[in-house]
């Protein structure tokens, strides 16, 4: 990063959670300011009790990030402390094994959409139009590898990966001529802490780090990735 540039101002949702830690700490590592997003603020608080000195403090704000109404005062609050927005990194979603899908829940298809399609429609409207009238912005939105096909008893959770990758293309389409790039990582099994918990057999070397997984969105938020627009980083790692 230059040295002599202004610091960028990024918002990223789901901070709490392993990914959402990992990317932070890739920002702060380049002096951007942050302003961090989980649906516990005692939690965030926590997990971000000691910020690196250079980053002039972060915003650190509750949201469940399936609701507009929730989401409306805590991205005015970002955007009035930190008058633009130049990158939203949407980490926050959820995953779970499910009925088969002939006898799938409609509880379970709520669930799956809202946290992990419905989510990036409730985040993105407060920020992009703030983008548009800049002119410029980032926004790369975490899908899964598997959102290219069904897998057994996961098919609402494949669903809502795909309808977000679908969003994320809709998006992309209606902003590049405003100079944002909207793109996602797709990435398989990621090595945290509660994947292991629940495959402790698995070869954990084959995962996807999130170290990894955090540089693939710093590049689609750099200006290296200037010219990619509605594309799905694939991270297969060696699995």
């Amino acid at each position: 990063m230059d040295a002599t540039a202004p610091p960028r101002h990024v918002v990223i949702t789901g901070a709490a959670g392993a990914l959402g830690r990992a990317v932070a700490s890739r920002f702060a590592a380049e002096g951007a300011r942050l302003a961090l997003i989980d649906r516990d603020l005692q939690h965030l608080q926590t997990v971000f009790a000691h910020p690196e000195p250079d980053q002039g403090g972060m915003l650190l704000h509750a949201a469940d990030v399936t609701s507009d109404t929730a989401m409306a005062p805590v991205a005015a609050a970002i955007l009035d402390a930190f008058g633009a927005v130049d990158v939203l990194v949407h980490v926050a979603g959820g995953f779970e094994m499910g009925e088969p899908t002939h006898a799938l829940s409609r509880e379970s298809w709520l669930r799956m959409m809202d946290l992990n399609a419905w989510s990036f429609v409730a985040v993105t409207g407060h920020f992009i139009p703030a983008m548009m009238f800049q002119r410029s912005g980032k926004v790369v939105a975490v899908s899964a590898r598997g959102a290219t096909a069904g897998a057994a008893t996961m098919g609402a959770y494949s669903a809502s990966k795909s309808a977000l990758q679908r969003l994320v293309e809709s998006l992309s389409r209606e902003v590049r001529a405003a100079g944002i790039n909207v793109n996602s990582i797709a990435p398989g099994i990621l090595d945290t802490p509660a994947n292991r918990n629940a495959m402790p057999a698995a070869e954990h070397t084959h995962w996807v780090s999130t170290g990894a997984a955090a540089r693939a969105v710093a590049f689609l938020a750099s200006e290296g990735a200037q010219a990619i627009h509605g594309q799905h980083l694939v991270l297969d790692g060696l699995s």
